[in-house]
């Protein structure tokens, strides 16, 4: 009955060149994220009021309710990320994987429509937080099987244009619509998107299951399968860094889980924290911006959410930013990012009266900022793929399994991501709160800058491993050609780059 749809052992679905194209699929993981923050955004203006008026929570207990919901939405997120990067690198599919998490995304809403008690609705932030882990972790890890290391950053541009677009539209829209229309009118729009959602994700074919039935085999090649691949056309030469380890370290290290592995990854854990701060430096405007402006010029919140357009329009750039990371490196890109952010942030304070010149250049502040941010974190997010890659290229055929460990990989992504979701309103609505605006920018633009270093050294390969090499290519073509023992060619091949 569904043969048109899933396809038989000897019969292809339907439209199946169509269904597994790279942009089908990108568009599918797209939208999959898109749908994932518009829903937890439109929740925002509609949880007090759920909680008072249908939880019976006392108003002078909103605001800690609020809190505790944003924790347990964090702490699922937290929780499931890493299990949900697990399970997925060992499944051939993760199409599967990816419905499973439109399912939790769906109970989750339902649970909120109908929660007229506080466990009701904290169930339904549980099933939040455990979809956005299998949205993020899935659908990125899917990326990368389908573009490969060699596109990944242009893809991860278009997942960073639906995420900014949620991120704005999602409150608005929900506070808009709230307003007008009432609270169930607010989730009739949630599962209309979530019934187009179904749709991209049923229809997807992912390009290795489709290769089946083309008679020809995947046109991906796994982080495990391309040993001394050097990708010789980037321009940095640390980029993949594929060395070869000896086999001492190597029988040592495959006693340890897989992850383990991964996290021994300067480069990784350098992504990880750029991914990290990144993520907290652009939701601290969550907690202070919209509080701020209608101290400083009495705009409601209507008002309050379309300055947030500024933050959001540079977002547009990140196919371009990914692109070119994945020809030129990652490192002075997502440096640059940083460093245009931190002074941005410091010189908000100058915000600090009425006038039109002062919302002028609030918004110009807003939009470097958020350019600094899709410089930075959009090449980090591709940064995760590369550094994979590069850890897999020095290591026997299937130390990750047949599948890698990028899913793995991109659990930690989330887990890190989602860790400057909750430390950034935070840290910004605190010292607001105690020290004043001026202050808190200053301290988000020093954040920023310490960001530098570990990017500077880490990403793209340690910067000091690269000059070594660089170095000894000089001296090489100085001396001329010269023979190598094989001792030495092995010592040096296994010099480990982490």
């Amino acid at each position: 009955m569904f043969a048109w749809l899933t396809g038989t052992g000897t019969t292809p679905p339907a439209f199946l060149e169509i269904r597994s194209s790279k942009f089908l699929i990108i568009s599918t993981v797209a939208a999959a994220v898109f749908t994932d923050v518009f829903l937890y955004g439109i929740i925002v203006p509609v949880l007090p009021f759920a909680l008072s008026g249908r939880a019976g929570i006392p108003e002078d207990n909103v605001q800690s309710m609020i809190s505790v919901l944003l924790a347990v939405y964090g702490g699922a997120l937290l929780i499931g990320a890493p299990i949900c990067g697990w399970v997925a690198d060992r499944f051939d599919s993760r199409r599967w994987s990816f419905m499973v998490g439109l399912l939790a995304l769906a109970g989750s809403t339902i649970f909120l429509v109908v929660g007229n008690s506080l466990a009701l609705i904290v169930v339904g932030r549980i099933l939040q937080g455990l979809s956005a882990a299998v949205v993020w972790v899935v659908g990125l890890a899917l990326l990368q099987d389908t573009v490969g290391s060699e596109s990944i950053g242009e893809a991860m541009g278009f997942v960073g244009i639906a995420m900014s677009l949620a991120y704005l539209l999602g409150p608005l829209l929900g506070g808009v619509v709230f307003t007008e229309a009432g609270y169930y009118a607010v989730f009739a729009m949630a599962f209309a998107l979530l019934g187009i959602d179904a749709i991209l994700r049923l229809l997807m074919i992912e390009r290795s299951v489709a290769a089946k039935w083309r008679k020809e085999a995947p046109q991906v090649i796994t982080n495990t399968e391309h040993k001394g691949d050097t990708n010789d056309h980037k321009a940095d030469p640390g980029y993949h860094a594929p060395e070869i380890e000896t086999p001492a370290v190597t029988h040592e290290r495959r006693k340890v889980p897989r992850v383990f592995s991964l996290l021994a990854s300067y480069r990784l854990d350098a992504a990880l924290f750029g991914c990290f701060i990144s993520a907290a430096l652009l939701t601290s405007f969550d907690s202070i911006l919209p509080l701020y402006v209608n101290e400083l010029w009495g705009w409601d919140s209507i008002g309050a959410g379309l300055i947030f357009l500024a933050v959001t329009i540079p977002s547009f750039t990140g196919p371009f930013v990914g692109k070119y990371a994945d020809k030129h490196g990652v490192r002075w890109l997502a440096t640059t990012g940083f460093i245009i952010t931190g002074p941005c942030f410091i010189l908000m304070r100058l915000v600090n009266h009425e006038g039109i010149r002062q919302k002028v250049l609030l918004c110009a502040l807003l939009a470097l900022i958020g350019l600094g941010v899709t410089l930075s974190l959009t090449p980090l997010m591709a940064e995760v793929s590369y550094a994979v890659d590069a850890q897999g290229a020095k290591r026997p055929a299937g130390f990750f399994g047949k599948n890698g460990a990028f899913a793995q990989a991109y659990g930690l992504f989330n887990m890190a991501y989602a860790g400057g979701t909750m430390i950034g309103p935070l840290l910004a609505g605190l010292v607001k709160q105690r020290a004043g605006w001026g202050t808190a920018t200053l301290v988000l633009g020093c954040v920023s800058f310490v960001c530098v270093i570990p990017t500077v050294i880490w990403c793209g390969g340690s910067i000091f491993k690269l000059r070594k090499r660089q170095k000894a290519g000089k001296v090489a073509k100085t001396e001329g050609p010269r023979k190598t023992s094989p001792i030495s060619s092995t010592s040096a091949s296994s010099e480990v780059n982490v």
